[in-house]
């Protein structure tokens, strides 16, 4: 138990009328990388929603590191967990480099330690720190804006990282590429 770092435990979700998720138990032990998989529509974006509390269940509890997240502020839940979603979710008005740097600094991380976790996290995806810093995501290609999607969810040195289909919309090769980086990344942080 000591060893779990999420755990279902009979969560509903009802929408309107609709039982979208019913009597749904899972235990995440540390260091585990989980893949949620079903149909459009089976609930695994409302799974993962409810982990970081951008949707509430209807019962049951979900805990992370053994506390029941309701007993947990949504904010700071929220920056305690990287989240990388679908459509990177960048900040257009930011640079790479800003888009980074929001967790971190909202820490209150001192700036050294953000520029060095910066160059780091870029080299860990793949994208040199020079040559794409100070670009803006419209100046990346659809596979670079999804690297610094991840960079930026691993910034806050989270235990917990959610990914909600971050290489959906990616051409087959730039997907397998990314799913063979993070699969690199995750043995790397074991």
């Amino acid at each position: 138990m000591e060893n779990t770092i999420i755990e279902f435990r009979n969560i509903k979700k009802i929408y309107k009328d609709a039982i979208v998720i019913e009597k749904f138990n899972l235990r995440i032990e540390k260091g585990n990388l989980v893949v949620l998989i079903g149909s459009s529509g089976s609930g695994k974006t409302t799974l993962l929603k409810m982990i970081n509390r951008l949707i509430e269940s209807t019962a049951g509890e979900i805990l992370v590191n053994g506390k029941n997240i309701k007993d947990v502020d949504p904010i700071e839940l929220r920056r305690s967990i990287g989240y990388v979603i679908q459509q990177t979710g960048l900040f257009p008005h930011l640079t790479v480099k800003e888009n980074i740097e929001i967790i971190p600094k909202l820490m209150g991380k001192s700036k050294e330690e953000i520029n060095k976790k910066t160059n780091e996290l870029l080299n860990m995806v793949g994208l040199n720190p020079e040559e794409y810093m100070d670009r803006y995501p419209v100046e990346l290609s659809g596979g670079q804006q999804q690297r610094v999607g991840v960079a930026r969810a691993f910034a806050a040195d989270a235990e917990i990282i959610l990914m909600d289909e971050p290489f959906s919309a990616l051409d087959p090769i730039t997907r397998a590429e990314l799913q063979e980086e993070l699969f690199n990344i995750q043995k790397s942080i074991e």
